[in-house]
């Protein structure tokens, strides 16, 4: 396995559409493989192959929930192939987002609270499934990966360029990346 660079604003390539996944073998569960790991070095809770630059209709989520009150994170990585939104609740949740593309910048985004997901397994075995909560927030902010959308597309232009120069603004100063408790994808 292997750690990847993961693509950051302005990178032309994130706004890339990805294309379906059509090939189920060896190269695909390498690839699987590595963005997990990526994913967990970062650190963030979820990658689309985008964001390593692989346009492709892929992306793995791992909440690290607690099982018990001070307790280590159990690690449970979910792997989305192919992945769709089917009905999408009317009702919409707010939640503090983060990206791994978009460097330690963080803004509340409004998604749809619930949604009924379908998407295809490393082995290409068809699932469905209803979410909720933080698992619906990332697979629709992951899923927007797929899209050419980052979630900063979805604050308005004001806030966006605020972001954007506040990106700029650390690179120059030649700041490292300092992560924090956010929901980085």
């Amino acid at each position: 396995m292997a750690i990847l660079p993961i693509l950051e604003v302005p990178d032309a390539r994130l706004k890339t559409i990805s294309k379906p996944v059509e090939s189920f073998g060896d190269d695909l569960k390498t690839l699987v493989n590595d963005m997990i790991e990526t994913m967990y070095a970062a650190p963030g809770i979820g990658l689309a192959a985008i964001q390593v630059g692989v346009p492709k209709r892929l992306l793995v989520i791992d909440l690290q929930e607690d099982e018990t009150e001070g307790e280590e994170p159990v690690c449970n990585p979910r792997v989305f192939v192919n992945p769709e939104i089917l009905d999408p609740s009317d009702t919409y949740n707010l939640y503090n987002e983060g990206c791994l593309s978009v460097p330690d910048q963080y803004a509340d985004v409004e998604r749809p609270a619930q949604i009924r997901a379908r998407w295809q397994d490393v082995e290409g075995n068809v699932h469905e499934e209803i979410m909720t909560g933080l698992m619906a927030t990332c697979l629709q902010h992951e899923m927007d990966h797929l899209e050419g959308i980052l979630f900063i597309d979805h604050l308005s232009r004001l806030k966006r360029q605020m972001v954007l120069k506040k990106i700029e603004k650390a690179r120059k100063m030649g700041g490292g990346h300092v992560h924090n408790e956010h929901c980085n994808h």
